[in-house]
């Protein structure tokens, strides 16, 4: 069915019950970066469920692991920038990704000495943790790094405008990276059952309304003056192109980064009104596990910095 406005979603859905301890986090973090000059990206990462009741024991997911948040988060943290990580619960976060599962505890030894216990990382797993761990505790040390979590959709859009009316005060300074897989259909509140639908009564009927877009509020209203990327996975190489450029023209934003989702983790595409261009890995950097990231946040920084020096008034002498 067709969508509401974005206006009637947030009349009818809650916000999350951290809300206000979230934005009050957002507008600390905003001022303080703001008050130092910094530049602030948002990244959103992860994907966004559509509960199936009230009480929720079912719910519609969306495909992804946040990989591409996450490793987009640290580049963004080397580049100087500071980091918003609006992330779904459980999903990879920044630095832990590297050794998620069983991957840590793999790299340390216990010694059981009497009463003292130690837990040492083994030698040969030195190499690999030290540099991680420098990067996180630097990042934790400047206060660069803001940890924020949703899971459902409209906990999503609850601190996406939460983040962008905190943002909108540094302008062309904000930048808005927004990977997350976000659901494009949901349940409205009052069609939602209170607690948990019962086989006995048959297979359900579930009627899905289509999400308002909210880019175009963000874009016109919320962050003006940001840089504003967004992404779009597409299984059909005939749709990629089109719909980026569409989405561009539609919604007026600056970039659209493009992926197929069978090759999503070695080529994209980044549209911009303007041009397209790709990013490639070569079979040897697939090989080495180079993060395409790298790659992508680079370019990134390159253009936000670009539309930073168009956008800013000149200061008189």
């Amino acid at each position: 069915m067709a969508s509401g406005t974005w206006e009637e979603f947030f009349a009818v859905h809650l916000p999350p019950t951290d809300f206000e301890d979230n934005r009050s986090l957002l507008k600390e973090f905003c001022e303080r970066h703001d008050q130092y000059g910094n530049k602030i990206v948002l990244v959103t990462s992860g994907g966004t469920t559509v509960p199936l009741e009230h009480n929720t024991v079912r719910f519609v997911d969306n495909f992804s692991a946040g990989k591409r948040g996450a490793a987009s988060a640290e580049y963004f943290l080397e580049h100087g920038y500071a980091v918003i990580f609006m992330h779904r619960q459980k999903s990879l976060e920044p630095f832990t990704r590297h050794f998620s599962g069983q991957k840590l505890l793999d790299m340390l030894v216990m010694s059981d000495r009497g009463p003292n216990t130690t837990i040492c990382v083994k030698p040969d797993s030195v190499f690999a943790l030290a540099p991680v761990l420098s990067r996180y505790q630097a990042a934790h040390a400047a206060g660069t790094l803001l940890h924020v979590s949703f899971t459902t959709v409209s906990d999503y859009f609850w601190l996406l405008r939460a983040a962008c009316e905190c943002l909108a005060h540094i302008g062309a300074r904000a930048l808005l990276y927004l990977s997350a897989a976000v659901s494009d259909f949901y349940i409205p509140k009052d069609r939602v059952p209170t607690h948990k639908m019962q086989s006995g009564s048959g297979a359900p009927v579930i009627q899905l309304h289509l999400v308002p877009k909210m880019l175009a509020p963000l874009v016109n209203l919320w962050v003006p003056s940001a840089y504003v990327v967004s992404f779009k996975l597409e299984t059909d190489e005939n749709l990629l192109i089109p719909k980026a450029k569409a989405a561009l023209e539609k919604y007026k934003h600056k970039l659209v980064i493009a992926n197929l989702l069978q090759t999503r983790r070695h080529r994209v595409i980044m549209v911009t009104p303007e041009a397209s261009q790709e990013i490639l890995l070569t079979r040897e950097e697939v090989h080495a596990s180079v993060d395409i990231e790298q790659m992508i946040v680079g370019e990134v920084v390159r253009l936000h910095a670009e539309h930073e020096r168009v956008t800013t008034p000149r200061r008189p002498r």
